[in-house]
């Protein structure tokens, strides 16, 4: 016979209100969450730390 398992509650990342890890929008509590995120992603609000990595172009290349 298998036990339920407990529902684990988090904190939602935006807003910081509680959501259960079975949740339509986990990690977040709410669809205006998730979209608040992605509009930070999009804005390039999120970094990580460190130089800027070097993207080859056409005019690098050693033909």
């Amino acid at each position: 016979m298998k036990t339920a398992e407990p529902t684990a509650i988090f904190n939602c990342p935006q807003c910081r209100r509680p959501v259960a890890r079975g949740s339509d929008c986990f990690p977040f509590c709410s669809e205006r969450c998730r979209a608040t995120d992605l509009g930070r992603w999009a804005a390039g609000d999120y970094r990580i730390a460190g130089e800027a990595a070097h993207i080859p172009d056409e005019s690098d290349s050693e033909y």
